[in-house]
């Protein structure tokens, strides 16, 4: 295949091989940039990653070792990005005369018809087997971890649209473990390839990978209304699908200063460029709400590159962070080229997708402050389970001490221009007795909180419903608990 002379901007290893990255367009993605080079196994369902027809391979830093092949959504992420990376798509994990094991279990439990999806669900699939901490016994009682630790979460962001997914279910809870001198598990003891700094210009847009903190600092206040990117999840829809070209994109996911995730004696503190199937794996269960929040956030192949830097940047008001977080009392610590400043998150939100934020100034990480209340939930309103946008989302932080309601933090999104603090069903519970009457009592003050709109996800008069019940729901999961 050739390609006309273009400048060379950087390069990028798939499937083993060297490729240069052309500077032809800055807002190329890397799925048409992978396909434009012949691996056209990945393929463009929905532009905008909730299909995962397009999901490839990156070799990322691990938690579990040093390198950790993860699944991304490639038609989110700009080929620029890929700069310095390595990559494996579906091609490079089989031959057809020398099938993969993941590849073999689809195929021989009719994994696939049309075949469409089925490259997407092989990435995904991979991603799962080589994951090093992946566990050999039991399954989960809810059915989706097998026999062989395989967790089904794995495949939330892979749509089949003529399988079904029973047999696809069959082939992942089929596959056994890597085989010793497995190149791709091998690859996974070495370092991670080290990041470096990229440039990108083309046509009057720039791409650009700052190597630190400071710099990246000092271009946001050169160029304050630049674009900043992590995982681009967010901006990587806004081109796909409403065609925008940012003139100047700044990518922060690697920088070391905001990828740090510490838990300290009076607070957990989390980078943010961290992704956040990072920050669900590292965390541990160690802060209980978050732990309930992040599997309903979108799917797993969003979470491989999503942030909450990133969610919490775009100011979103249906946003899946920001409810748990507000009821977590969290802060972000802002930065600009002079220093620092905390926020608390319930004062950073000044109108729909505004904020305190400067334009000159990065979320550098979010504070959770310890200790942590005793009980917490999260509640998602949406038409799906998962890998949906949430119509209501509510999230409890209480301290209850016998029998009393000794502090109340409640967060909500979807049902106000900005995520809220839910004050007034707050201020009903504190000091209250946790009995069903309270619950009821605040529960109706709750469903008043916000400015709940009809759209089209859901009408005011149900979003305050949902509000009421949430609070209700709470409360009979809170008694349940007490009473085992």
């Amino acid at each position: 295949m050739t390609h006309p002379q273009v400048t060379v901007s950087g390069t990028v290893t798939i499937n083993g091989a060297s490729v240069p990255i052309p500077a032809e367009d800055v807002h190329t993605t890397a799925l048409d940039f992978v396909r434009s080079r012949g691996w056209t196994g990945a393929k463009e369902g929905c532009a905008e990653g909730e299909c995962g027809a397009c999901a490839v391979l990156v070799a990322r830093p691990g938690l579990a070792a040093e390198t950790e092949w993860t699944a991304v959504n490639a038609c989110l992420l700009p080929a620029a990005a890929l700069d310095g990376q390595e990559v494996v798509t579906a091609e490079g994990l089989g031959t057809p005369s020398a099938l993969h094991p993941v590849q073999r279990e689809m195929a021989t439990r009719g994994g696939s018809q049309c075949g469409y999806c089925t490259p997407g669900f092989i990435c995904s699939m991979a991603a799962e087997f080589y994951r090093p901490d992946r566990g050999a016994a039991g399954g989960a009682d809810d059915g989706t971890v097998g026999p062989n630790g395989f967790d089904l979460h794995a495949l939330s962001g892979n749509l089949c649209r003529c399988t079904g997914y029973r047999p696809i279910r069959d082939a992942a809870f089929a596959v056994g473990s890597p085989d010793p001198d497995d190149p791709l598990a091998e690859r996974c003891s070495a370092p991670p390839p080290r990041a470096r700094r990229t440039s990108v210009e083309h046509g009057g847009n720039v791409f650009l990978r700052p190597a630190a903190l400071d710099e990246a600092l000092l271009l946001l206040r050169e160029r304050p209304s630049a674009t900043v990117v992590a995982g681009s999840t967010d901006v990587g829809v806004e081109v796909n699908i409403r065609g925008r070209r940012p003139e100047f994109v700044i990518a922060v996911d690697r920088l070391p200063e905001l990828r740090r995730l510490v838990v300290g004696p009076d607070f957990v503190e989390i980078g943010a460029a961290v992704p956040l199937t990072e920050v669900e794996r590292a965390l541990d269960g160690a802060v209980p709400l978050l732990s309930q929040m992040l599997p309903q956030f979108a799917s797993r192949l969003i979470r491989n590159s999503a942030t909450l830097g990133g969610n919490l940047g775009t100011g979103s008001p249906i946003g899946d962070s920001a409810p748990a977080l507000l009821a977590l009392e969290a802060t972000l610590v802002l930065v600009d080229a002079d220093g620092e400043r905390e926020v608390a998150l319930s004062d950073y939100f000044t109108g729909y997708r505004q904020s305190v934020r400067r334009p000159d100034e990065l979320i550098r990480a979010v504070r959770v402050p310890l200790p942590l209340a005793p009980v917490a939930g999260f509640h998602k309103i949406a038409k799906r389970r998962f890998d949906d946008i949430s119509s209501v989302a509510a999230a409890f932080a209480l301290d209850i001490a016998d029998g009393v309601v000794r502090t109340a933090r409640i967060g909500l999104g979807g049902v106000a221009a900005t995520p809220i603090r839910a004050l007034r069903a707050e201020a009903a519970l504190e000091g209250q007795s946790w009995s069903l009457a309270t619950a009821r009592e605040a529960a109706s003050l709750l469903r008043e909180e916000g400015t709940p709109l009809d759209d089209h996800r859901a009408s005011a008069r149900y979003r305050a419903a949902m509000l009421e019940q949430s609070l209700l729901k709470q409360y009979a999961a809170t008694t349940a608990a007490a009473a085992r």
